[in-house]
């Protein structure tokens, strides 16, 4: 193990590397970053950046948090562990501190993160995407993140091994395609607890002008800055004791006033209908609804008539459901752990999703926008060293269009696949929503799991996301992209149709209830 003396030195060193070679977060300095920041000459900046000056960010952090562990640290602890023959979850915690059980606020864990892209040049431009819009792989890495720090500090005083169980929601209510005419603050909460499991809810604002003072930034912002609101997302984290490998009882939230209650009620009321639906609707227990078999009828029929068309002949706006696979495959690196040790759940996110945003974009032969990850569970930890792979279809689609409909696309899919249209969206008159103008509603599932690199044969399903996007259908002019359409052809993709139907009235049902509320 490093000693104090040791790692205070190298701290300081690396410190005084870091400020000699690259310029430190300062949003007053030139845009420009620069490998050596005394240089003139443009070929001395830095090629990528922003990952080059948000890694530099992140490791400054690392070094300077007293509670940060190195990995070479943690390989030793464990190693000194299995000489002992314990056998421990968390690769940096021995034992919860207290299993005393208090009760606290939502004031208690309120946290936040300023993401100022409208004051910030640097800032945002790590947050961009290839249109120029906001790159909701990283962003979810924050709300990952927030909602981890949210659920620690409501379980102070005790130090459990918090995990996230599932992620019930991530919605977008408005469109935020310019992130350069807004400041962004994200803030979180606990809104529900269990025994031992407990909801996070996050919720994103978008301003116009300049962000609250920090010290302004309360739980009260839930209900003052609602019409800003243009981000909601609900995690579900259980805690567990490392050592004994048991849940571990949590504090209980008391919620303090009227809204407080009625979030609780509403999470309580969310959590056992969604146990229920998992016992009754599953589709691998209970067979489709009758209105459900006459999709799949018509599917059916439908695939056939495409099947017998030269693929090089098919609309290029319709294709079958296993020709919009992609895969991907990557090592998991010590640099995107958690605290735990294992591979930090935003990351996974960031990677799942950015591989959906390429399945829905080679789908739809445009660029996507985000609407939704609809529930997602994650079954089973993503171990640093091991090989993750994750496989995206599109496994779902609707229109979004007027009564009248008179594009050529529409016309070509009509002919082909009569009665299939099911929407559960309709288009929305508020132009500040996504769905407010003709298009189609994408929906992508991201299948993951993990290998062990000594035992390749053997894999472990570690996850389903599923992520919805929308595509405008007159990007480029009238009718191009145009409409698009995936269809199922097997059994199997039939019931993921089914699926993702039922996950889309789900999601316009979530959307309804935000409106009433007034977070839309």
């Amino acid at each position: 193990m490093l000693s104090n003396t040791t790692r205070i030195i190298n701290k300081r060193s690396i410190q005084i590397g870091l400020s000699s070679t690259i310029k430190r977060w300062n949003s007053s300095q030139k845009d420009t970053y620069k490998v050596n920041e005394y240089s003139n000459f443009p070929e001395d900046a830095a090629d990528a950046t922003s990952t080059i000056l948000t890694d530099a960010i992140d490791f400054q952090r690392r070094i300077e948090s007293k509670q940060r562990v190195t990995w070479w640290e943690i390989l030793e602890k464990d190693r000194l562990r299995k000489q002992e023959g314990k056998n421990i979850d968390s690769l940096t915690m021995d034992d919860v501190k207290t299993e005393k059980v208090i009760e606290k606020t939502r004031e208690d864990s309120f946290s936040f993160i300023p993401l100022p892209f409208k004051d910030d040049l640097s800032l945002r431009d790590f947050y961009i995407n290839a249109p120029g819009r906001l790159r909701f792989g990283h962003l979810f890495q924050d709300l990952d993140g927030l909602a981890g720090r949210v659920a620690a500090k409501h379980c102070k005083p005790a130090e459990p091994m918090n995990v996230t169980a599932s992620i019930d929601r991530i919605y977008v209510t408005k469109t935020i395609d310019e992130i350069d005419k807004y400041n962004f603050l994200i803030v979180g909460y606990c809104s529900y607890t269990g025994n031992s499991s407990m909801e996070i809810s996050i919720k994103g604002y978008a301003y116009e002008d300049a962000l609250p003072d920090s010290h302004s930034i309360t739980p009260k912002i839930v209900e003052t800055a609602a019409s800003k609101c243009f981000l909601s997302a609900n995690f579900t984290f259980v805690a567990r004791n490392p050592a004994t490998h048991k849940a571990h009882k949590i504090n209980k939230l008391l919620p303090t006033n009227e809204l407080e209650w009625i979030e609780y009620k509403r999470a309580e009321s969310h959590n056992a209908a969604k146990k229920l639906r998992a016992k009754v609707s599953a589709l691998d227990k209970n067979p489709p609804t009758a209105d459900e078999s006459k999709i799949i009828h018509s599917l059916y029929n439908s695939s056939k008539k495409i099947f017998q068309i030269p693929k090089n002949e098919r609309p290029k706006n319709l294709k079958l459901m296993k020709d919009t696979k992609l895969s991907a495959t990557q090592i998991q690196q010590p640099q995107y752990r958690n605290r735990h040790g294992i591979i930090f759940g935003g990351y996974l996110l960031r990677q799942t999703f950015e591989l959906a945003y390429c399945a829905a974009g080679a789908f739809s032969r445009s660029y996507p926008r985000f609407i939704s990850l609809d529930n997602t569970t994650f079954k089973a930890p993503v171990p640093v060293g091991c090989v993750l792979s994750m496989e995206a279809e599109v496994c779902y689609t609707e229109h979004i269009h007027d009564v009248e409909e008179d594009a050529n696309s529409a016309n070509v899919i009509s002919k082909l696949m009569k009665d299939y249209d099911t929407s559960a969206n309709k288009m929305s008159k508020n132009d500040k929503e996504l769905l407010s103008s003709p298009g189609t509603l994408i929906q992508v599932k991201v299948d993951t799991k993990v290998n062990d690199l000594s035992d390749a044969t053997t894999s472990t399903p570690s996850g389903t996301f599923v992520y919805s996007f929308f595509v405008p259908r007159d990007v480029d002019g009238f009718d191009n992209p145009g409409y698009c359409s995936v269809v199922p052809e097997s059994y199997g993709e039939m019931m993921d149709y089914v699926e993702g139907r039922r996950r889309a009235y789900d999601t316009a049902a979530y959307a309804e209830q935000l409106r009433l509320t007034g977070q839309e």
